[in-house]
Formats: structure tokens, sequence, C-alpha cells
């Protein structure tokens, strides 16, 4: 195929104007040209946070932007508690453990999102404060598992700890307030609801967390955040910056501004909904528990006598679309579908269209269009009475 569409975890399909965005022509990152996009990049995101905090720009993926956060807010033999639902948030934690910081996991089954109460539980029996911070991750891609943040942020704040929380894949997807929140610091990523390419990492900075950030002594010298706020306070990085994926990431936060924060959350959750409706019309089995799915990712269990990788292969190479497989534990048995990017409704019924086709050619027992037909109710939304 000439195209590709990809309905991946990240990166994304990413729309023309954003792209061409890329083509301007270098300018010099200690000039007044870079200060001036710098400046019109974090006035842009903060909203998007829901903060009035700083909002740095790192030039790395979205893992960079995690390791910054666990380098600099904590030190070793320091203790965090980790709550993964999945592969990212035991990456959270292994980053932790590789620069000394002391781990407990707060273990939750695949597929299903932290429990409010076990949290709560967990953090009121820390009567000595032997918790230093609470570490989370907003939406999992290798799951499809999106976690509630407000009563587990209600519990964080009531202790006390300082909270760390991955909103790489979760952030302008759907609404996120970390300031009503009380969040410390939030990483999130270039490539993935902002439809940019890779290249990016996005870190929001609460007041009380740079008060901690001076208090841990570890070295850091690439992923220094204070030493960025510094920079960025004069309008630059204290290295080269990704120029090109700066200027991609301000014309995509324009695009965010002009839809509307609110339609794009309802875009995700439109193509979301059409897609659960596809599994539910087909017989197929969804991997994440409702309640907790995410509107960015969603997995389906493989059929049984079904090759998944083959599917994902025919869907790649004879229709153009490109889906996600399971990871670790998971691999072989879930197919992940992601709605971030420049992807519409039609593409999405294309896709799904596609996937049903080689289902059935599979040797899947379903009706044919069932999927498919299901996933057009679910765009048209309920038929009046």
């Amino acid at each position: 195929m000439s195209k590709q569409l990809l309905f991946i975890p990240g990166p994304v399909t990413v729309a023309e104007p954003v792209l061409a965005a890329m083509g301007k022509p270098m300018i010099d990152h200690r000039g007044p040209e870079f200060k001036e996009l710098q400046a019109s990049i974090v006035r842009k995101l903060q909203p998007v946070f829901g903060t009035t905090s700083d909002v740095l720009l790192l030039g790395c993926s979205g893992t960079g932007g995690l390791e910054a956060a666990m380098t600099n807010m904590f030190g070793p033999g320091e203790k965090v508690l980790v709550a993964p639902v999945g592969v990212f948030g035991n990456r959270f934690a292994e980053i932790a453990r590789t620069w000394g910081v002391e781990v407990e996991i707060l273990d939750t089954e695949w597929g299903k999102g932290v429990d409010a109460k076990a949290l709560k539980a967990r953090l009121e029996a820390d009567t000595k404060k032997e918790i230093k911070g609470v570490v989370l991750t907003h939406n999992e891609t290798s799951t499809g598992v999106q976690n509630p943040l407000g009563p587990l942020a209600d519990s964080i704040r009531a202790h006390g700890a300082y909270s760390l929380v991955d909103t790489v894949s979760g952030l302008a997807a759907s609404e996120f307030t970390m300031d009503a929140w009380g969040f410390d610091v939030v990483c999130a990523a270039s490539q993935k609801a902002l439809g940019v390419p890779p290249g990016m990492a996005m870190v929001a900075v609460s007041a009380r967390a740079w008060d901690k950030m001076k208090t841990v002594k570890s070295p850091r010298y690439y992923l220094d955040l204070q030493k960025a706020r510094e920079f960025q306070a004069i309008g630059q990085t204290p290295c080269t910056p990704p120029v090109s994926i700066a200027y991609a990431l301000d014309v995509a936060l324009d695009l965010y501004a002009k839809e509307g924060a609110t339609n794009v959350w309802a875009r995700h959750q439109r193509n979301t909904d059409a897609i659960v409706a596809f599994a539910e019309g087909a017989g197929l089995q969804l991997f994440a528990e409702p309640g907790m799915r995410s509107v960015t990712v969603t997995a389906i269990h493989v059929p049984a006598g079904v090759n998944g990788d083959e599917i994902r292969k025919k869907l790649r190479v004879e229709h153009g679309f490109v889906l996600g497989g399971g990871q670790e534990k998971l691999a072989g048995k879930i197919i992940r579908i992601g709605t971030m990017g420049a992807i519409t409704q039609t593409d999405v019924l294309a896709m799904l269209g596609a996937l049903e086709i080689e289902l059935l050619s599979a040797g899947l027992k379903i009706q044919a269009g069932s999927g498919v037909q299901a996933a057009v109710r679910a765009f048209m939304g309920p038929v009046p009475a």
C-alpha cells in the first residue's frame, strides 16, 4: 500500500498542516524566534494539562519525560508506591529501581483499573509517612485501561505524598485537571493524542514539586528539570531542541483549540464507542473491564483458533491499516486499536470493515456485517422513537 493509516498506540497518523509545519526553515534555538515559539507552545499546553504551573519541553520520548520526573523528584532510598496496570506502569517502576529508589507495587490485575479503595487503605496504613511518592499511569496502552484519576488523587492528597502521573497516551484525549487533582509532576509526549511526530516530551511541575526537587542530590544532566526551567525562563532549552517538532506541536495545538477541547474528547469517545460496538456485535471479547476502558486504545481478545499476528499483517499489507499487538504476557493474545491522530469516522469504519473481512477469512464464525453494522449504529447515536 502506498499509504498506511496508523491505528496503533503511537506514533499516530499526522494531519497535513502539522506535517507541513515541519518543513519550515531552521531557526536559532538561542534566538528570539525560538523564544516566541517556546512561549506559544507552553501557553497553549497549560490548559490542556489543566494547570497554571510550569510546563517544560524536553527533546526526548515520553519515557525520557518519565525518567526526568522520577530522577528529579526522588533519590536513592526514598520509597514510592507504584500502581501499574500494564507494561508502561511497570516501566515507570523499573526506572525508579534503576536510580536506587525503593519501589513498592500496588498490584492490579491487567485489564482492570487501580482500586481506589485499595490505594486509600494502603496510604492510610502508612502512618509513619514512609511512602514519599505515588506513581500512577493515567492511560495504559498495553491493556487498553484508563484510570479514573479523581478518586485516586483524593487519597494521595489526604496522605500528603508527592504524585507522579504518566499521561503520555491520555493527555488531550479526555479532560485532565492537574491543579484540581493536586498532582505534582505530569508527563506527556508529542506523538499521541495531540497528533505530532515523536520527539518531544512535556513535563508539568507543581510549585511544591520544585521545592522537593531542591532536596534531591542524585546526579542528572540531560534530564535536569531545574536546569530546563532556568533556560525556559530566558526562552531557551539547555541543549539543542527538536525545532521541527516544536513547529509541528505549535500548529497541532492551534488545531486542537480550533476544534475545541470538549469536541476532541467527544471525537475520541465516539471512535472508541464504535470500536467497542464492533467487537460486541462480532461477538469478540474486550480485554479492559467496563468503566475502565481507554478512549485512545481498545484492546480486544484474539478469538480462539485465529492468528492475531497474521490478521494484523494482512491488514497492513493488503488494506493499509496498522494495528497493534499484545506486549509481554499478552503477546499474541490481544489486538490493540488506537484512536489517536488524524483519523475520521470513515477511516474507522473502513478499518473495521477490513478487520471483519480478515476475521471471516480466518474462519471466525460470525455473521458478515455484524460488527460493522454495530459500529455504524454507534456513530449514528440513539435512533429517535
